[in-house]
């Protein structure tokens, strides 16, 4: 492979890759009171927290197994059912998911705005003590993510994912990069026959 060519894709490599290796998860365990568990932070992994009303906590209960390490977030008491935890980006995000555990009898999913409208909703997640992985369920750009749960207190959250949108490289930038590096590649075939 030529020279030019082999520099061009691993640039390209670089550039499209580095966005995806940068994914946020924020898992919890850095957050911890002095019995274990704690009030959630309002600016906690630059996210908007203040209307999730959602503590963390850190010691061993079953149902609310932990994905990794020990903290974890759930909802506090209330006697608003069902429960939704509402959590805003500061700026436009692509959702991945978390993990969750919780009682059998109650369920969880996401419903994502952007804007202040709703673009798009997860699937339901029954809940067990084995934690599960729910996806956004939405490719798009968001701004605000509702957990929505049957009852309070009755999951744990885990490793929430997710990423800034402008780092994310549009499928219509790929799309040009691609067509480009075709292009270098043919008319490098056609100099090289010359």
């Amino acid at each position: 492979m030529h020279p030019i060519i082999r520099n061009l894709a691993v640039s390209a490599a670089l550039a499209f890759g580095a966005p995806f290796a940068s994914a946020t998860v924020l898992s919890f365990d850095d957050i911890v009171g002095p019995d274990g568990n704690a009030a959630m932070p309002v600016n906690y992994g630059g996210l908007d927290w203040s209307k999730a009303g959602m503590s963390v906590f850190t010691w061993e209960q079953a149902p609310f197994t932990a994905h990794s390490g020990q903290g974890r977030v759930t909802t506090d008491w209330t006697d608003n059912w069902p429960v939704a935890s509402t959590i805003r980006f500061l700026s436009p995000t692509i959702f991945g998911g978390a993990w969750f555990s919780g009682y059998g009898d109650s369920s969880v999913r996401f419903d994502l705005y952007f804007g202040g409208e709703l673009v798009g909703s997860s699937a339901t997640l029954q809940l067990s003590d084995v934690p599960s992985y729910l996806g956004g369920g939405w490719t798009g750009a968001i701004d605000t993510i509702v957990v929505a749960s049957d009852f309070p207190a009755s999951y744990v959250m885990d490793d929430l994912s997710f990423e800034n949108a402008a780092q994310v490289p549009e499928p219509g930038s790929l799309a040009l990069m691609l067509a480009g590096l075709g292009l270098a590649g043919t008319l490098r075939r056609r100099a090289a026959k010359r």
